[in-house]
């Protein structure tokens, strides 16, 4: 047939450029039940020709594949003092990342002299028989006979008796809907809105998302001083005298579509502005028949009114969080990213929302410990970069972030770095008893400071503001959220955590907190681990065989 397969490991981005044969093959994998595996096949054709593919396995319910398509990498970096780190270029250029279903119509495929590759993904299921199974991708031309037979490539699994615990990491990439509903070109709040609303979230859980980010007013993120994003806020808002009456139908809506897809925790919309909460949030209020922003980027942050509105808001929202039941798993957020400047504005803030909303809690994205060390926010997430001093007090439920940076030594997810910066987390955060992970752009798909929408497939960078890559891990498609390989990392890097924690049930967690440093040969920390993907691959196998071991005694 004149066509070239080989199975390289998920954590190997594989470019135009590339040799065919520099990547080591994989042949086959251990996993325990419940576990998501994924590989690549790629191909090379020596002809031009057309070629049926298929997934043959008593596996292939549980299986999905995707063509893994090139993006354009605009922004590699912002920093020229970066050779010698670890990245794969810093030159501008395409690198594989989006996702591209294959599906039951479209399993015919035109191949020429550039590679094709595919991703394959296999969910196995908890109840799954242990056992081996294999998992066969066959490439059929219209005449295999005379072309020399079909082409194929041969995944053997061997699946353990062994069960993969529960998500414990509480995850969440921000969602925004005003995005979606510019990119589909669809009116806020329709009907169509509403189901690519569902999609999006479907999509986020996919990859082990399991905090959404509620608008019950439009989160003041990511927006200019004075301007206003396409407004999306869930609550319907009155001012009748003194008072204020509230809608809920849409918040119980969202809520539903939330608690359908599997999310299990909800953060709510920032109640002041960014960056050290100096204003109130844009909230949307009819009055007189008449509706506009009745507090906002003209409010400061401790007018008597915005106080007022306040508590008999959040009184209202927290009464309806009772309702669903959700409470406990709700978190409210004041300001993102406070500066230490902005400490006193902060903590006025924060006075006026803490007694207001019972047994929900408070969440921010800040760096400096002060904030949590004067009792300002009960969990603090803190940048990656800032977290030694927050590990060095033991603070209990610390959550992590990045964002934008850093750029040099650490774990982060930019389209220039290789995959296994964004699995080492996994690893990490396991030793280090992260309880949460945040960022910022789950689908953002507008230039820096929303000042306008971009085109997410001509540039990954908010048109040259961040690194690429930074700003989003779904792609819009037609009517749904098309995912990439680096958010499938991350699900990989959180089932790295989950598995630790499988290990820790049979042989304590001293004992896995050794493996995962001896593997290294070091005492691995955020800034210092090991950069290759040899490491993260034989400590998987490792753990995998150790907890057959412990389970055969």
């Amino acid at each position: 047939m004149n066509i070239q397969l080989i199975q390289i490991p998920p954590l190997q981005k594989f470019r135009p450029t590339d040799s065919f044969f520099d990547h080591a093959e994989l042949r086959e994998q251990t996993v325990l039940r419940g576990e998501r595996f994924c590989y690549q096949v790629c191909i090379r054709s020596n002809i031009r020709q057309s070629v049926t593919v298929s997934l043959e396995s008593e596996l292939a319910p549980y299986c999905k594949l995707y063509l893994v398509k090139n993006v354009v990498m605009d922004v590699p970096a912002r920093t020229e003092a970066l050779h010698g780190e670890d990245y794969i270029s810093l030159e501008p250029g395409l690198m594989p990342d989006l996702l591209l279903p294959v599906g039951e119509q479209n399993r015919e495929l035109f191949l020429s002299d550039a590679p094709t590759v595919f991703w394959v993904r296999a969910d196995i299921p908890q109840e799954l028989a242990a056992g081996d199974y294999t998992i066969r991708l066959r490439l059929t031309t219209a005449d295999a006979q005379s072309s020399g037979g079909d082409a194929e490539s041969v995944m053997q699994l061997h699946v353990l008796p062994a069960q993969m615990p529960e998500q414990q990491l509480i995850y969440t990439r921000w969602l925004y809907i005003d995005c979606i509903a510019v990119q589909h070109h669809v009116e806020i709040f329709s009907e169509q809105h509403w189901q690519l609303i569902d999609q999006y979230i479907a999509a986020a859980v996919d990859v082990g998302i399991n905090m959404v980010l509620v608008p019950v007013h439009t989160p003041p993120l990511d927006v200019a001083v004075g301007a206003t994003r396409p407004c999306v806020q869930l609550v319907d808002i009155e001012k009748c005298g003194e008072n204020y009456r509230f809608g809920f139908e849409r918040l119980h809506r969202f809520l539903a579509i939330c608690r359908k897809n599997g999310v299990r925790y909800y953060e709510i919309a920032h109640l002041f502005s960014q960056w050290g909460a100096k204003c109130a949030a844009n909230i949307l209020v009819t009055e007189n028949g008449k509706s506009s922003y009745l507090f906002g980027w003209h409010t400061p942050a401790n007018d008597p009114a915005y106080t007022d509105f306040l508590k008999q808001y959040l009184t209202a929202i927290c009464g309806e969080l009772q309702k669903e039941g959700i409470s406990r798993q709700t978190y409210f957020h004041i300001s993102d990213e406070p500066s230490l400047e902005a400490i006193d504005s902060y903590r006025s803030a924060a006075e006026i929302i803490r007694p207001l909303i019972g047994e929900c809690r408070t969440l921010d994205a800040l760096s400096d410990y002060a904030f949590y060390e004067k009792g300002l926010v009960e969990c603090p997430a803190t940048s990656i970069d800032h977290i030694q001093v927050f590990l060095d007090h033991h603070v209990p439920d610390q959550w992590l972030y990045y964002c934008c940076f850093p750029e040099s030594v650490y774990a982060n997810s930019f389209l220039a770095m290789p995959l296994r910066r964004t699995r080492m987390l996994g690893f990490l955060m396991y030793k280090y008893s992260i309880r949460g992970f945040l960022h910022w752009g789950f689908n953002f798909y507008n230039s820096i400071l929303s000042r306008y929408p971009i085109n997410p497939y001509l540039t990954t960078s908010a048109d040259g503001a961040f690194p690429s890559g930074d700003p989003f891990i779904v792609y819009p498609g037609q009517d749904a959220a098309l995912p990439s390989m680096r958010g499938e990392t991350m699900y990989a890097a959180i089932q790295d955590m989950d598995l630790c924690l499988a290990l820790e049930r049979r042989i304590g967690r001293n004992a896995v907190v050794q493996m995962i440093d001896e593997e290294a040969g070091y005492d691995i920390r955020f800034d210092r681990y090991p950069k290759n993907d040899r490491y993260l691959t034989e400590l998987h196998a490792k753990m995998v065989q150790r907890i057959a071991q412990e389970d055969a005694i």
